[in-house]
């Protein structure tokens, strides 16, 4: 059927490396079965073959985004199958990618396709950078469950209600822990640092521009973590002489003697900034 000129429908089993595109008619006659390498102008390629506004069929998988974009670059009409709704394909007796792309096609020109919403770019840049947030959240909530972890195994009890407030952090500065507990709390806190610096200061708000959220983050009432621990001290790196009585701030912490530490830089608001070792 090379000289088919009516209306088609492609299926698509779209992997991370290559993809395999089933060409049909409305009757269910296969015209193409296609593998291509992921590229756009390959995709772009077998789509053109397909007529004006084919009707096009992919799984909401890993990775669909420019995939979509592309295909209604070409002025193909694009239906997102919900993964949910097509779960039963794993449990036939054949699978392979070929009868994959082909039962999409067919549920498709037969109007029982489980359809998702294509969000628009806009809003998926929007989930993108909340799914984003979400994530370094989580790994600032591990590295501080790692310092509680450590607390535990050290016997140390935790009076106050946040171990990472003001009270909280002047116990893990001026405690009394064994070398590997507290190489393990300034490595997790210098770990810590760096996540509240993306989720604060890396990543806008939603309905902000970059500036206005890295302005956004540096206010951020988290406990003064961006400004406890991501920005330089208020006299800089280079303090006064004889305000630590001959050690620097980074020395009086290796000692694990940091209450010796007299400079103004490190009154209660900065404690965080000395336990994850950002000056001195």
């Amino acid at each position: 059927m090379e000289g088919y000129a009516g209306r088609q429908f492609v299926g698509i089993d779209l992997h991370r490396r290559r993809s395999v595109l089933v060409r049909m008619t409305p009757d269910g006659d296969v015209l193409e079965r296609v593998r291509i390498t992921n590229d756009v102008d390959r995709l772009a390629a077998v789509i053109a073959r397909a007529g004006d506004s084919p009707e096009v069929v992919l799984e909401a998988t890993y990775g669909w985004y420019w995939a979509v974009d592309a295909l209604r670059d070409q002025g193909a009409v694009v239906h997102l199958a919900h993964p949910l709704g097509v779960k039963a394909f794993q449990y036939r007796r054949v699978k392979n990618d070929e009868r994959d792309a082909a039962d999409l096609a067919d549920l498709l020109r037969m109007g029982r396709l489980p359809e998702a919403w294509i969000a628009p770019p806009a809003t998926r840049e929007l989930r993108e950078l909340v799914r984003h947030r979400a994530k370094l959240v989580g790994l600032r909530s591990h590295c501080k469950a790692e310092v509680h972890a450590v607390l535990a195994k050290c016997g140390i009890q935790v009076l106050m209600s946040d171990l990472f407030g003001v009270k909280g952090t002047e116990l893990l500065v001026v405690g009394q822990f064994e070398p590997r507990c507290r190489a393990r709390i300034v490595a997790t806190m210098r770990k810590d640092a760096e996540h509240v610096r993306w989720s604060d200061a890396r990543v806008p708000r939603p309905g902000t521009t970059q500036g206005e959220g890295q302005k956004q983050g540096r206010s951020h009432s988290d406990g003064g973590a961006l400004q406890g621990r991501g920005d330089p001290p208020p006299g800089g790196p280079g303090l006064p002489e004889g305000s630590h009585k001959g050690r620097s701030c980074s020395e009086a912490l290796r000692q694990q003697r940091p209450q010796q530490c007299a400079c103004r830089s490190h009154g209660p608001r900065s404690a965080r900034r000395f336990i994850a070792g950002r000056h001195g």
